[in-house]
This record gives C-alpha cells, sequence and structure tokens, in this order.
C-alpha cells in the first residue's frame, strides 16, 4: 500500500508519531508550505522565518537518512495555496492509498484533515500526538466527574504520573508549589546573562529574504532574529538555559526590566510548540541538573510546573471546550484593541517596552504578556478576540491551541471563571514591585486619581465598579470589594469619571 506521511510545520520531531514505523523504500513524506497558513493571520516575520527554515532543516534532516520527502516551497508556481488543495495534489501524483498524520494542534486544521476521510479508496489514520506527556484520552479520564478543572490538581496528578520532583507518593521539599518563593525583584547588582542566539546559514538567510519579499507589511522585524531552527541549536538554547538562567528562574521569574529581552527565562517555548525539543527531555534535563545540586528547588519546581502542568492542562483544556468555547465574552468587552499594541507609540512606559521587545524579538515573557498587554486589555475592556489575534500574531510560540485558553481565559477571564477562579487584574502598585518600568514612565504609580495618575490604577477600580454584579460573589474578589467598600462615593465618581475619559481617548494614550 502506497503511504503518504503528512508533517506540519509545527510537528518537527523526528519521533513523530505519524512517522513511527515508516518505511524509506515505500513512503513517503509531505510536507508543504501554504499561503493560508502563513496568512491564517498577519503571524510575525520572525515566527514565518522560524517556522519556514525549520521545516526546510527538518526535510533536509530526513532526506538525510534516505527518507523520501516531498517538499512543496510557498512560491513554488503550482502551490495552490492551501493546505487542502495540496494534500489533495500530493494524493493524485503519487496515486496515495493512505495518508498518516500526527492530530493537528488545532480546531481548525483537525476539521480538514477530518474531511479527507471521506475520500473514496484513501485510508485516512489520524494517530495521537506523542509529544505531550498527557493525551487528550488521559485529559479527559482525568477530568471526568470533577466540578472544577483547576490546573493546580492537574498539575499534582501529573507529577504523581512522572514521578518529577516527588519522594514517594509525597513532593520534594513537602510542598507541591513554591510559587510565592518565585516573586523577588531584580536588584540592581544582578547581573543577567546575555541569551543563546543564532546566526543564519544559508537556508535561513533563503527564508529572510523570501519573508522580506512576500511579507514585509507583517507586524516585526527581522534584524534582530536568532531563533535555533534545528533541533541540535534548540538543544544547545535548552542546555544554555539549564546553564546560566534556570538558577535564577525560580526567584525572578515574575520580574520585567527596562532593556532586558528575556531575563533569566528559558525562551525556549517556540522549540517545543515546534517539535525541536520534547516536554519530556526538557523535564529530564532540568531534573538532571538538580539532582546534581546546580539549581535550587524552587527554579526546578517554578519551571517543571509550566511544562508537565499548565502547558499540559492548557492543550487538554483547548480540546476540551472548542469550539463554542471562543466565543465567550463575560464582560460583554467591546472596545476595539488601540492602535499603540502595534506600533508601541504610548506614554504607558511598561506597554512601550513589552511591545517593543515584542516586535524586536516575537516574544515577551509570561509576566509581560499576562500582566502588562493582558492585564491593560482586561481593564480596558477590550474585545476578546482582537486581542486574541494580536497574541496569535506577534509571538513566535504563538498556535491557537496554547494561544487561546491563556489570552480568553487566563488574561481576559472571558470564559468567566471556566479555567481560572478569578481575574488576573492588578493596579500599577504590582507593575512598580516587580519591574523598573514605572521610574520611567510619565505617570506615577503611586497616584490613583488626577493629573500625572497611573491610568492601570483608575482603571483597576474603574473595572471593579462595573462588573461588580459578576465579580462580587466570588469569593476570591472579597479582599478587593471590601476596600472598595471603603471608598467614599464621590471617590468612586471621580474614579469613573478619569477611565471614562481615558477610554474615550485611548489611541492617543
Amino acid at each position: 500500500m502506497k503511504t503518504l506521511r503528512l508533517i506540519m510545520g509545527d510537528q518537527l520531531s523526528r519521533n513523530i508519531s505519524a512517522l513511527h514505523g515508516i518505511d524509506p523504500d515505500h513512503d513517503l513524506v509531505l510536507m508543504t508550505e501554504v499561503w493560508d497558513e502563513a496568512t491564517s493571520v498577519r503571524h510575525h516575520q520572525q515566527k514565518l522565518v522560524l517556522v519556514l527554515s525549520a521545516m526546510r532543516h527538518f526535510a533536509e534532516s530526513l532526506r538525510n537518512e534516505s527518507i523520501r520527502v516531498d517538499y512543496i516551497y510557498l512560491d513554488e508556481k503550482n502551490n495552490t495555496g492551501s493546505f487542502s488543495g495540496e494534500l489533495k495534489r500530493a494524493i493524485k501524483r503519487h496515486q496515495v492509498e493512505k495518508v498518516i498524520i500526527t492530530e493537528p494542534g488545532e480546531w481548525r486544521v483537525r476539521e480538514i484533515i477530518e474531511g479527507f476521510k471521506t475520500t473514496p479508496g484513501l485510508q485516512v489514520e489520524i494517530r495521537d500526538d506523542n509529544r505531550f506527556l498527557c493525551s487528550q484520552a488521559e485529559f479527559t479520564r482525568w477530568s471526568a466527574g470533577r466540578k472544577t478543572l483547576r490546573m493546580e490538581y492537574f498539575y499534582r496528578w501529573m507529577r504523581r504520573r512522572t514521578g518529577f520532583l516527588m519522594n514517594g507518593s509525597e513532593p520534594e521539599g513537602g510542598s507541591w508549589n513554591y510559587d510565592s518563593s518565585n516573586r523577588r525583584a531584580l536588584t540592581k547588582k544582578l547581573v543577567i546573562p546575555p541569551r543563546k542566539r543564532f546566526k543564519l546559514d544559508a537556508i535561513t538567510v533563503e527564508v529572510v529574504n523570501l519573508v522580506e519579499k512576500m511579507f514585509s507589511h507583517h507586524f516585526g522585524d527581522l534584524e534582530s532574529f536568532g531563533w535555533a531552527v534545528t533541533r541540535a541549536e534548540a538543544l544547545e538554547a535548552l542546555q544554555d538555559f539549564i546553564e546560566h538562567g534556570l538558577p535564577w528562574f525560580g526567584d525572578y521569574q515574575d520580574a520585567m526590566k527596562s532593556g532586558e529581552e528575556f531575563i533569566f527565562h528559558a525562551a525556549i517555548s517556540p522549540y517545543l510548540n515546534l517539535g525541536l525539543l520534547i516536554p519530556g527531555e526538557v523535564c529530564s534535563a532540568v531534573m538532571q541538573a538538580y539532582n546534581q545540586g546546580s539549581v535550587p528547588l524552587n527554579s526546578a519546581e517554578g519551571f517543571l510546573r509550566q511544562i508537565i502542568g499548565w502547558r499540559e492542562y492548557i492543550r487538554g483544556f483547548y480540546w476540551m471546550y472548542m469550539p463554542a468555547y471562543k466565543k465567550t465574552n463575560y464582560f460583554a468587552a467591546t472596545r476595539s484593541l488601540p492602535s499603540f499594541y502595534w506600533s508601541g507609540d504610548t506614554e504607558l512606559n511598561c506597554l512601550r517596552e513589552t511591545i517593543e521587545v515584542t516586535s524586536r524579538n516575537a516574544y515577551a515573557h509570561h509576566i509581560q504578556r499576562l500582566m502588562i498587554t493582558g492585564n491593560f486589555a482586561l481593564l480596558a475592556g477590550i474585545e476578546p478576540s482582537q486581542v486574541e489575534e494580536w497574541y496569535l500574531i506577534v509571538y513566535a510560540d504563538a498556535y491557537d491551541w496554547v494561544e487561546l485558553p491563556n489570552t480568553h481565559s487566563m488574561a481576559l477571564y472571558a470564559d468567566g471563571g471556566l479555567l481560572s477562579s478569578k481575574p488576573y487584574a492588578a493596579s500599577g502598585a504590582y507593575i512598580n514591585r516587580m519591574s523598573d518600568y514605572c521610574s520611567e514612565c510619565v505617570y506615577n504609580p503611586r497616584l490613583k486619581l488626577g493629573a500625572g495618575a497611573c491610568p492601570f490604577n483608575y482603571l483597576y477600580w474603574y473595572f471593579l465598579i462595573i462588573n461588580e454584579d459578576r465579580l462580587r460573589p466570588n469569593p476570591r474578589m472579597g479582599l478587593p470589594y471590601r476596600n472598595l467598600d471603603r471608598m467614599s462615593d464621590e471617590q468612586k465618581y471621580m474614579i469613573k469619571q478619569q477611565a471614562e475619559v481615558f477610554l474615550a481617548q485611548i489611541d492617543s494614550c
């Protein structure tokens, strides 16, 4: 039987299930660069270079094993421009009787693949994505009968399953979670190491030229591109992080600093989400460093929680609730995304710094995303779909399965508490505590009202006021509402007035 093995652009792992049992003498691998996927949103230019270059390098690695690869380039004359079109062409071109594919990571693409099951004379086998530590079926079994699907309980279950940081049935150090030890602000004397970046080889240069020619109107720039585009480079980046970033990651993972691109963060999420790195091997490398005594417990635990806890949980959550989930809008937010999310042209220094870093690198760490751009969008009542599209566009690690729940639920609380127990809303005080952004800002984080007051301050209280019916019953919102109750009616009126004036001219803030 003539078999085609379809490998998608985010499945660049030699051990991906679609390649299991491949017969180089008879089977064929299909990889396609198509316009519809490159422009499904106006992806950051660096993401396009990263994905296309990594795909081309992966195809070369398969050919080096004498595996036949039918590779369709984006600018080929006969390229139909669509994923389904290229698969149909390949089936006809090679007289294929069977297609094997690893399940796609996005609902939209899964529907396309399912549609091919009705093709006469064609067998379509969709295999589980074996790169994850928890399959969709296992997540469904874990969630069965639970009233709430809180990540913390999933994380503990995953710790027990994997054995990572476990002493028998008990967690290493006696605690499951060291989140309270992960919130130190950076000191002036602390030296932040440079992050491992990679030189462009001939394949990447070719892709850069292609993207500059076809997608120069997309967000971001290519000048600072230095992402790993091969598995070997991704492994180098992982080792560099473990040696130079991970020992301090636990203490400073929530910290932000002007001019610092990565702090002590790993910046390996683009490689994990492409398949260049596998979660299990990343966690094993962290455990080795911890067992050797070179990494403290709060760093090892904090990082592992993001991989075996949050990342696996988010993926299961996505597939459990799609597709209706993405249409929810708990706060009925309708305001348009401010233009400065694209330009960085705002007097709010924290937003300007985060957006400029994002433009330069197609990356910002999770606190910049959640507590700066996400927090502002929540407080300002920006329509969820517009915020979600922005995140999907600007970040190199953004794919629907991971971006949507993180933005829709975690940042915007648009699902009304399906994922998070309360909104991640914060005033300027939090940003001032965890960064040096406020020292260079025209706004004062200590002023709640009046000229020069930080907009995050009065927008925070305005958010609580206008959403009181929805949020006051939430037991985790008791403290902020007790503080709101201490305010006079005049204070509340002034908060509403200043917030509404600001929001009316939000594009010029």
